[in-house]
């Protein structure tokens, strides 16, 4: 996979030569780039913003080094962390695992000028996503939590391969708790289960910690799991723990 990221502040970005990134970049499995956008400026100031049209507070990146540089690097698939882009979610990540060449543009101030955005998606597919409801300085430190919610699904990037079909969001549930040894710490024990080498069992308990963890940590992600993969075992675990199935609706 080939990836570019621009950024007025690329030193933002060297925590992706640590760790499974890093190694991922030294085997060849990821060609990642970081751009400067003020390499792109024709101006002795190297400017990257101006004032907003209609007055406001805050300064608006400027087009033509974004231009300039997304012609540089581009076509591509074009992610732009911004708060008024759509949730980033695991099904995104698993998407965008699966494409050859992602460009991450890190806005600054009050976001980029529009026409940039409208203009790129002339040319490449655009998407703006968010993490969450609420305001960072810039878009650098989104696209190093994206980068790792991708690249930890790459081929060859885990050493596990099956880490990634048993962790929280995999399967629309969170994962259930995970213990290891000392069997006792601080007075408080593994649960039997996990040591009675009864593989059945533990499947049993980690299905019902996971959908009564979900049930009550993400009623929201709880609401969206399709009922019909409930099994008899499953419903009675919820409604033991006092969590109301929804059942489908009924087709007319």
């Amino acid at each position: 996979m080939r990836v570019d990221i621009i950024s007025i502040f690329p030193e933002y970005f060297t925590p992706l030569d640590l760790s499974l990134i890093g190694k991922a970049r030294t085997s060849g499995l990821l060609d990642l780039s970081v751009h400067d956008l003020r390499t792109w400026t024709s101006d002795v100031h190297r400017t990257v913003d101006d004032t907003p049209y209609g007055g406001g507070p805050g300064m608006v990146m400027r087009p033509e080094p974004w231009s300039q540089a997304l012609d540089a690097v581009g076509p591509g698939t074009l992610i732009i962390p911004s708060p008024v882009g759509r949730p980033f979610r695991q099904a995104d990540a698993h998407e965008f695992a699966d494409l050859d060449h992602l460009i991450f543009a890190c806005g600054r101030y009050e976001g980029i000028d529009q026409r940039v955005i409208d203009d790129a998606a002339d040319r490449m597919p655009v998407h703006e996503v968010s993490l969450g409801d609420y305001v960072l300085f810039g878009g650098e430190v989104a696209v190093i939590v994206i980068m790792e919610a991708i690249v930890r699904l790459l081929p060859g990037v885990l050493g596990n391969a099956d880490s990634l079909t048993e962790e929280s969001h995999a399967a629309g549930l969170l994962e259930a708790p995970v213990y290891t040894k000392p069997a006792t710490w601080h007075d408080r024990e593994v649960p039997e289960v996990l040591r009675s080498g009864d593989h059945g069992r533990i499947a049993r308990w980690r299905r019902e910690q996971s959908l009564l963890r979900t049930a009550s940590r993400r009623p929201d992600m709880f609401a969206a799991y399709p009922v019909d993969k409930l099994d008899k075992r499953d419903k009675a675990a919820l409604e033991g723990a006092g969590f109301q199935i929804t059942p489908p609706p009924v087709a007319e």
